[in-house]
Formats: structure tokens, C-alpha cells, sequence
């Protein structure tokens, strides 16, 4: 039987009575919270508006994706890695192969290598663009997220016509690429490349000198640079603390070591340093995009084809006995590379992507770990959020820039 007469227990939150002159109350945050940005549950302990604690809680969208890279073949992985973090795909992608071909000491072709660039930082300026629009309507910009993603629609454009898909494109392969560049794709990024500088000054127009986004954002969420180091932050999240620290310059990859780009910084590791490190790195993004059309050779070829790890072209498949066997025996069976294990890191729009695989030699992987950059950037919530007001959380979880794929990967 229920008894009535005593109170009845709070469920969502609670209220504890600390002296006469205090109370806490613990707040759900989540994780159905519209601007938590997935199934993010952030458990909040108030002192009035007052932020005292918080504790990020994770777990309700996890899928498994490293058991699955332990369960399928190298190449029937790649399109798993795009699920992870879906807003930055291609990227995602990059990473995993570049792990993969390290494993098996395979060097994509150079014109493949200037394509994969061109790709990766269109792909960091559509992750940012998915960023500041959602991070302003959190904050109540509503007029921003309209033109950001209208202008991210340009990029998945030219993903659709160099692949044929817009979101999870499967883009990056083993070796390089086994499609041709289609003729009217490096117009498409010329045209985008000059479109885009004025759509950049619209946005700093909207929100560098507004004064409800400086009230919002200047002074919130401060992160000086050795919490930043102590807790292994990476990307703007770091650089915005005034840690340069990148991993295009500090561990070249591709053909980064070609073209020439700077590493925005911040000064006071605030939510609004974070801001305008991620709208200056578009545009340096834009930037190696151009040298990377100016230096990429117009003919070639895509895929390192002599390497026994990649799939044979397509075209010899159709009249060779020795390729059609190999075709076959990639594709049913897969192949085996070298015993060993390996990590690569990419810069990823939200930080350090790295791959770990161990190989038994097997065609399927031993183990597979990836370091997502938003789950270990997600642990600096609580330090930010100490002291802050009940309403700036959006905006700290917006700073972070989180996938809750990547995170609950």
C-alpha cells in the first residue's frame, strides 16, 4: 500500500537541503534535450541558476561500430566509419583507410592524394558549417542556420557528383580511387571556391559584433592552455586555448607538407575564441583547397592498381582470367595484409581522428580502436560548466562541437 502521507520521490530531479540558507537541486539535462545534439544526457547540479557539478552521461546511442571493424573484412569497413561521425564522412573515411594502407605499405597514387585533400576540407567546412548553424539556433541565431546550410548544400553537391552520395558517401578506398574524377567536378569546387569568401563575411556579419552573441559567448566556457593539454583536447577546442597544435603540421599526411595554410588561434579559450577559430579555418580551408587544384596533375592515375591489397580495375577484370580470380577472391574472401599493428591520425573538423588496427594476418581485423575527437573533447564539460549559469550549457556543449556517433561510437 502506498502511503500517502509521506512525500513523493522526485524522479527527473532532486531537491536536497544543504543549510537553512541553501539548496541544490539535480537536473536532467537530456538526453532527449534538443540542444544536447543527439541522446547526450548531461546531469546537472544547480544553486539556483548556478551551475556546482555537472556530469556528462553517455551510452544511450552506442552501436559497437570497432566490434563491427572486428567482425567484417578491411574494406567492408570503411562505409561503418562513416556512421560514426555522419557530419564529417569523408573524413572519418580518410582516416581509416590511411591506417589500413599503412598496415599493408601501400602509397596512394599523387593525383588520388590531391583529390582526398580537396575532399577532407570540404568535408571540414561542411562540419562546420552543420556546427555554427545548430551552435547559433542553440543560443536563439535562427537566421544563420538558414544560410549555413544552404551553403552546405553547395559541398554535398559535389560529393553527390563525385561519388553519388550526399551524407554517408563511402567515399575513400584502399589505394586511392577507383572511379574517375568526373570532367566538370574541379569547375564545381572553383565555383564554390569563390562563392564562399562572401558567404564567410555574411555569417561574421550576422554574429562577430552582435551584442546578444558577445553576452552569449565572450567570457563562457573559458579553458586555459594547460586544462586544455591536461584533459587531451584537439582541434579548435585546443587551439582556442592558443595551443597550436595541429595535426596537418605537427604529423604531415597526404601532401599537407605542399601547400601552405595557418593555424588559427585563440587567446582567451573562451566559447568565443572557439567560434572564431572554426570561421578562420574555413577559410584556410579554402585556401589549401585552391593550391591543391593549382598543384594536382590533370591526368594519371587514381589507384596504386599494383598493389595485391587493392581491388583490380574494373576494366581488366572484364578480359583477364589472373584479374577476374583476384576480383573474386577480394571480394568474397578479402585479403590478408602483414602481421602488425598501426595508428594513424588525421585532423579531423572536430580534432584528432586516429585509427588503431591490429592485424593477425587474417582478412579480418584483430582489433580495431578509434580516438574520436569529440568523446574525449566531451570531458571537458564539467570544468567548463563549474560556476557557469543554468543557460550557458547550450552554449558549452555547442563550443565542443560533439557527434553522439563519434562519441557513443
Amino acid at each position: 500500500m502506498i502511503d500517502f502521507s509521506q512525500p513523493t520521490p522526485v524522479i527527473l530531479s532532486e531537491v536536497r537541503q544543504i543549510t537553512p540558507t541553501r539548496r541544490e537541486l539535480v537536473l536532467n539535462m537530456g538526453p532527449q534535450h534538443p540542444s544536447t545534439h543527439g541522446v547526450l544526457r548531461v546531469r546537472l547540479t544547480l544553486e539556483g541558476e548556478t551551475v556546482i557539478a555537472c556530469d556528462p552521461v553517455i551510452g544511450y546511442l552506442h552501436r559497437g561500430v570497432e566490434k563491427l571493424g572486428e567482425s567484417h573484412r578491411y574494406a567492408q569497413f570503411v562505409p561503418w566509419t562513416d556512421r560514426t561521425d555522419y557530419v564529417a564522412a569523408p573524413s572519418n573515411n580518410l582516416g581509416y583507410v590511411l591506417a589500413v594502407e599503412k598496415l599493408c605499405g601501400i602509397q596512394a597514387p599523387e593525383r588520388a592524394q590531391y583529390w582526398r585533400m580537396i575532399m577532407a576540407e570540404l568535408t571540414r567546412i561542411a562540419s562546420h558549417l552543420v556546427w555554427l548553424g545548430t551552435h547559433a539556433l542553440d543560443i536563439g541565431a535562427l537566421s544563420v542556420s538558414l544560410y549555413t546550410f544552404r551553403d552546405r548544400e553547395r559541398i554535398l553537391d559535389i560529393f553527390e557528383k563525385f561519388c553519388g552520395a550526399r551524407l554517408t558517401t563511402n567515399m575513400m578506398e584502399i589505394g586511392g580511387f577507383s572511379r574517375e574524377i568526373p570532367p566538370d567536378l574541379p569547375e564545381m569546387v572553383r565555383e564554390f571556391c569563390r562563392y564562399f569568401p562572401k558567404a564567410i563575411r555574411q555569417y561574421e556579419d550576422l554574429l562577430t559584433e552582435n551584442p546578444i552573441w558577445l553576452a552569449r559567448t565572450k567570457g563562457v566556457g573559458v579553458i586555459e592552455p594547460d586544462a586544455a593539454i591536461n584533459y587531451g583536447l584537439t582541434g579548435a577546442c585546443l587551439r582556442g586555448s592558443g595551443v597550436n597544435y595541429d595535426v596537418r603540421k605537427a604529423m604531415p599526411y597526404l601532401l599537407y607538407d605542399r601547400v601552405e595554410f595557418e593555424v588559427p588561434l585563440g587567446t582567451h579559450g573562451d566559447v568565443y575564441d572557439r567560434y572564431l577559430v572554426r570561421i578562420e579555418e574555413m577559410r584556410q580551408s579554402l585556401r589549401i583547397i585552391e593550391q591543391c587544384l593549382e598543384q594536382v596533375p590533370t591526368d594519371g592515375p587514381l589507384m596504386a592498381y599494383e598493389s595485391p591489397y587493392v581491388i583490380p580495375p574494373h576494366k581488366t577484370v572484364m578480359t583477364t582470367a589472373e584479374d577476374m580470380q583476384r576480383h573474386f577472391i577480394w571480394v568474397i574472401k578479402g585479403f590478408s595484409p602483414p602481421k602488425g599493428e598501426v595508428y594513424h591520425a588525421v585532423e579531423h573538423s572536430k580534432g584528432e581522428l586516429g585509427y588503431y588496427i591490429v592485424s593477425d594476418g587474417s582478412p579480418i581485423p584483430y582489433r580495431v580502436r578509434i580516438r574520436t575527437p569529440d568523446f574525449v573533447n566531451l570531458q571537458s564539460l564539467p570544468y567548463m560548466a563549474q560556476g557557469a549559469m543554468l543557460a550557458d550549457i547550450v552554449a558549452l556543449i555547442g563550443s565542443i562541437d560533439i557527434v553522439l556517433g563519434s562519441v557513443d561510437r
